[in-house]
């Protein structure tokens, strides 16, 4: 569909959202700077990396699709961790731990062997490069001045953090997630309690002043690759310095009465799922509704370790992006966290070829009508739930016509193969629709995280997921 001359009158509201109010905040003011939403979300991707990581950090990597107002061009962004070993090495065997989520346990590997290519610093670089209109410094140093006073912990990552602390308090992940008491006791870090990881300033002082292959080849890239080649890791320098951002053209698939664009080849297939689904249930009862979502889903309900954040500039452009590390491999330094995602069974689907990218469940997407105009945009996070937590918050907003705050905060549903979850709310007639159906039903006690977390916007302006503890603001 060509959208040249498309018209512009029906802008959505600019604003940002994300799954935690430091990251939301810095991002709303890189717009109130001037910025773009490719500034806004190159800033709100290192803040997340100072703010959220339980989730993510500079060690990781993700994706962002961009939608360009005055083109109509939608540009997806692959900036997700490559296998490393381009040198011929090979990993050790990873370490196993167990980590559950809601009581569901998940046996996870970590050490160096579960590390791979870093994306996150060239594909925010590469960012801020296709779509930014700041210096790269106002893109950065709000991030960096984050790292410096620390971040506000909030609760629901606080409630996670019980979950995956087997992950997050190894090596100097326990000086930052683990708080003494005088006595000589220690507990987890709580609600309100201060984040900060040491070095992590001065980290991304050199993306600052070097650029991210400064970063990825200097003094960081050199000691990063040291500490995960010690234990049993492949990542040399030449897979650092061969590291390069991606783009690529949407693929489309029609929804409703928008069209959706989004990478298209994630590990789910998300784009298929939203294609299968039966539009028409979504408008019938409430049970004729989950079956519908549960049919269309079906797959395994693992984990909850990534994050996603959305923005809209003044002139209608936007930019959503996810981003994660895993749980996270215990190799920390200077305050960064090296990714586990070699050790994530559920990524581990084909061949793992030096070079090239792993497989992800990430997708961010953006939304046009008939005429070209943005309607909506927006990210899952929450691993192999990216999917049904999109499904469910697209058919709502797309299909159903609810405003998206109301979908953002409906109940949600997941799927793992038998088993239906579900969050509290549903009406009492699903439960029983589902169980006829063969299906095993779990009744979870709250909204959780573990339903995959969704910052979006649309026409009535951007929203943020409360099981996340993200903010969404208006600018």
């Amino acid at each position: 569909m060509s959208t040249q001359g498309m018209s512009t009158h029906n802008r959505m509201p600019a604003g940002v959202a994300a799954g935690h109010p430091d990251t939301a905040r810095i991002g709303r003011a890189v717009l109130a700077a001037g910025g773009s939403a490719g500034d806004s979300v190159a800033a709100m991707i290192l803040a997340g990396c100072v703010s959220e990581t339980i989730f993510t950090g500079l060690g990781g990597g993700g994706f962002a699709t961009h939608f360009d107002a005055h083109s109509g061009e939608v540009t997806c962004h692959d900036f997700f961790v490559a296998v490393p070993g381009l040198d011929g090495s090979t990993p050790a065997a990873g370490r196993g731990i167990s980590v559950s989520f809601g009581g569901v346990a998940v046996p996870y590997d970590v050490g160096g062997a579960t590390v791979a290519v870093p994306g996150t610093p060239v594909g925010v670089e590469a960012l801020h490069r296709a779509h930014g209109r700041l210096p790269w410094a106002q893109v950065v140093m709000p991030a960096r001045d984050l790292a410096l006073t620390g971040s506000s912990f909030v609760a629901a990552h606080a409630d996670l953090l019980r979950d995956v602390a087997a992950a997050m308090v190894l090596g100097a992940g326990a000086d930052a997630y683990v708080v003494a008491a005088p006595d000589g006791s220690t507990t987890l870090l709580s609600a309100d309690d201060q984040l900060m990881h040491i070095g992590l300033a001065a980290t991304l002082d050199i993306l600052l002043e070097s650029g991210a292959q400064g970063l990825m080849t200097g003094a960081f890239g050199h000691a990063f690759v040291a500490a995960v080649r010690e234990d049993g890791g492949a990542l040399s320098l030449l897979d650092m310095a061969s590291y390069t951002s991606q783009t690529r053209k949407p693929r489309t698939v029609d929804f409703g009465d928008a069209t959706l664009h989004l990478r298209g080849n994630d590990l789910d297939d998300v784009a298929g799922t939203l294609a299968r689904l039966d539009k028409e249930a979504l408008r019938a009862d409430d049970a004729s509704r989950a079956l519908a979502l549960v049919a269309a889903l079906q797959g395994q309900a693992v984990r909850s370790d990534t994050t996603s954040v959305v923005a809209v500039d003044r002139d209608g452009n936007a930019c959503a992006a996810t981003h994660s590390l895993g749980l996270g491999s215990g190799i920390w330094v200077a305050g960064v966290h090296g990714n586990s995602m070699l050790g994530e069974g559920e990524l581990l689907r084909g061949a793992l070829v030096p070079g090239e990218r792993m497989g992800s469940m990430m997708s961010p997407l953006v939304a046009t009508n008939a005429r070209g105009e943005l309607v909506f945009a927006g990210g899952a996070a929450g691993g192999s739930r990216i999917r049904a937590a999109l499904l469910q918050v697209l058919g709502s907003v797309l299909v159903e016509g609810m405003e998206l705050p109301q979908a953002i905060a409906r109940p949600r549903l997941a799927v793992g193969g038998s088993t239906v979850h579900l969050e509290p709310g549903f009406a009492p007639g699903v439960a029983e629709a589902l169980a006829a159906a063969a299906y095993d039903v779990r009744h979870w006690d709250g909204a959780k995280p573990y339903f995959g977390g969704v910052s979006a916007a649309s026409v009535t302006g951007p929203s943020a997921d409360p099981r996340r503890g993200g903010l969404a603001l208006l600018l």
